[in-house]
């Protein structure tokens, strides 16, 4: 008799940010297909091309099923299977080796996109080791919008989808390709179908930008003197909120003395957006009530992301849209375990003052160490020398950026490890590969610790094969090896008891409920104030002068014209792939074959560029091909290339040509932001020719 097909409820966890609810249908210990929950609290039902296709990651013939060791040169591609015990004892022998002899700082930790517990119970290791150093790519997501919120307001304001918006405002985030964190395209969309008014600010026009009434394609880059624009317009027009502006802020009038060189006028020929569509969009915001902007993070990616966060969060201010339903919320996590006390940061009282960036002068509150920074104390000592590492979830051969420097990065250190899937360019450097779990193999928890009031269940769907097991597993494994084995568990799973006692609850009642959620309650600055300094929000910073940053949002130059490098760079997400994982899944690979560059069609001819054919993309740093797309729907001068392209179907090199079509062999690590660390990702100049 056959098999009858199981359903089980679970949520996406590592193919996107967003949390989706899915309902995995499995047979024989196969999951044969997969739908939307129409019960989803994010997503009601709706499922990206990514979910679809996520079951062919379980038992694609060539995933990683055995612990690997490397045998002769790094990268070469020889590898000698190993067990468990064997890869747990060479990891710990090696790192510990290097903690007797140079510290336990001269040990990184190092995590790609947080996508589950497995970032925190890193961060648990990280602190029991006794390393400072947690590096992760939080400097160009997330963390420049969390950290200058807390600064500016004392919370990370979040767009509020919950609630009916008299408009919505999108800036640098194209949801119905790749969802933000907790932000799934579904709700977004809801909100426009019940009457929400649209602004898109984006270099592309895109299919929201289309559905928008205000499309602002700004030049990449230049979204701080953009929100600056705006913010001459509401203060000028005497558009903002008196009563809460009075009550409620410090420093309104030093902010609008700073906006005044900013008209629209004036930041039309840094944007290249027309002064009139400036001044129109602005004015729709600040007059509608309440408005909420969706922030992506398009706008974190260069060195003037603490300016451009902070500016969009006066902007919040001065119109009334803070804490307020349908605007930009203060969301409260649910009963559940502090992160504090999960990760054990009592244990490492020190680490504030002893990681790398924060000896190279970031602003208070990062606590992960910018790629950018750790490679410079890897390759140069600074401000002491790394020579160790243990990676998971992370490709930085391709998303870190400057790709040549991350390789020597690589090749210096003396010993790295890494849990991987499938095995990827960094995974090929690696002296001892571990064959992980995928997100359907093990019990975890979502969105803890992301600032958005909801934790997920995500429970196991099938068992994973014999040789493979769950970066909580490894973590716990290797806690136990490494430090103290009293600090960790019998069983990795009773790690999510843990998280989940205060709330009265464990994991297997958390998965019958789906989710846990914060209360909803507004305007809490009513009863208590701001959390800043002054107890209002500081659209003058009142310690601007000890934490060494300008007291309020200013412009500090964009993109310099160049005749050299006429054109200027940006990139975007691929709604087929999370950054530089699953180009080896088929049903994905088969949606977008290759790299493609937008062009626009008069800068194409003016190249003798067609449709489809190889271009050469230069900048300063680097150069790489991609295919052309010539499409009009973005501006003549800036063209877009894709982000994070290796071809693992390449048998002739080990490491799979990581070099020819990596975005970021085009960026460099040079002229960084100061308060993230943050690299100029986007807007940078460059030029194009027929390859």
């Amino acid at each position: 008799m056959a098999a009858r097909i199981r359903w089980v409820k679970t949520h996406c966890g590592r193919m996107d940010h967003g949390g989706c609810a899915l309902i995995a249908g499995v047979k024989d210990n196969r999951i044969v297909q997969i739908k939307g929950d129409p019960q989803g609290r994010l997503n009601r039902g709706y499922l990206c091309p990514k979910a679809v296709a996520s079951p062919d990651r379980l038992n694609h013939p060539l995933r990683l099923r055995k612990p690997l060791r490397r045998r002769g040169e790094r990268g070469a591609g020889k590898w000698d299977p190993i067990t468990w015990p064997q890869a747990i004892s060479i990891i710990s022998d090696n790192l510990l080796r290097i903690r007797s002899r140079e510290g336990a700082r001269a040990v990184a930790f190092c995590q790609g996109m947080p996508k589950g517990l497995e970032h925190f119970a890193m961060i648990r290791l990280a602190n029991l080791f006794g390393s400072p150093n947690v590096a992760a790519v939080q400097d160009v997501c997330h963390a420049p919008r969390e950290i200058s919120g807390v600064h500016t307001c004392g919370f990370y304001p979040v767009a509020d989808f919950d609630h009916q918006s008299q408009l919505v405002m999108l800036w640098g985030s194209n949801s119905t390709d790749t969802n933000e964190e907790g932000q799934i395209c579904s709700r977004l969309l809801n909100r426009i179908q019940q009457g929400s008014e649209l602004i898109v600010v984006d270099p592309r026009k895109t299919e929201l930008a289309r559905r928008a009434t205000h499309w602002l394609p700004l030049r990449p880059g230049s979204d701080i003197a953009l929100v600056l624009a705006f913010l001459h317009v509401v203060i000028i027009e005497n558009l903002y909120d008196h009563d809460f502006v009075k009550q409620w802020t410090y420093g309104f009038e030093t902010l609008a003395e700073q906006i005044d060189e900013y008209a629209p006028e004036v930041v039309s020929e840094i944007t290249r957006i027309p002064a009139q569509d400036i001044r129109a969009a602005a004015r729709a915001y600040a007059n509608a009530r309440p408005a909420t902007i969706g922030w992506g993070n398009a706008l974190e990616q260069n060195r003037h992301a603490f300016h451009t966060a902070r500016a969009l969060v006066c902007l919040m201010a001065v119109c009334g849209n803070l804490d307020v339903p349908g605007g930009n919320i203060q969301a409260l996590d649910p009963p559940v375990q502090g992160l504090r006390q999960f990760v054990q940061a009592d244990r490492l009282p020190e680490k504030k003052k002893d990681m790398i960036h924060a000896r190279q002068g970031t602003l208070r509150g990062l606590m992960t160490v910018p790629p950018s920074l750790l490679k410079r104390a890897i390759l140069d000592h600074i401000p002491y020398a790394v020579s160790g590492a243990y990676m998971q979830g992370t490709n930085p051969l391709l998303t870190w950026a400057d790709s040549r420097q991350t390789f020597s990065a690589l090749n210096r250190l003396a010993f790295f490890a890494i849990s991987e899937i499938f095995m990827t360019p960094t995974a090929s450097m690696a002296d001892i590969v571990l064959p992980a779990a995928t997100h359907f193999e093990f019990d975890d928890i979502g969105h803890y610790g992301l600032g958005h009031g909801t934790v997920l269940a995500r429970p196991k769907v099938v068992d994973p094969p014999a040789g493979c097991r769950s970066d909580l597993q490894i973590l716990n494994d290797l806690g136990k090896a490494l430090t103290d084995p009293d600090d960790w568990y019998d069983d990795s799973r009773d790690m999510l008891d843990e998280l989940l006692r205060p709330a009265g609850i464990d994991f297997d009642t958390f998965t019958r409920r789906g989710f846990l959620q914060g209360p909803q309650r507004f305007r809490k600055y009513l009863a208590s104030g701001f959390r800043t300094p002054t107890g209002k929000v500081e659209l003058k910073l009142s310690r601007a002068e000890e934490l060494k940053v300008a007291p309020v949002p200013r412009y500090l130059g964009s993109l310099d014209d160049n005749c050299e490098y006429p054109l200027v760079l940006t990139s975007a997400k691929n709604p087929y792939y999370l950054h530089s994982s699953y180009r080896w899944v088929p049903k994905l690979r088969e949606r977008s074959v290759e790299p493609i560059v937008l062009i626009h069609p008069e800068t194409a001819a003016d190249s003798g560029i067609r449709d489809g054919t190889p271009v050469a993309i230069e900048t300063r740093s680097g150069k790489i091909t991609q295919f052309a797309r010539l499409s009009d729907n973005l501006p003549p001068d800036v063209i877009c290339a894709s982000y994070g392209w290796w071809f693992p179907e390449d048998k002739f090199s080990p490491q799979y040509d990581w070099q020819s079509a990596n975005y970021n062999m085009l960026t460099t690590t040079e002229n960084l932001g100061r308060e993230f660390g943050t690299p100029n990702l986007k807007g940078i100049a460059c030029r194009i020719r027929r390859k």
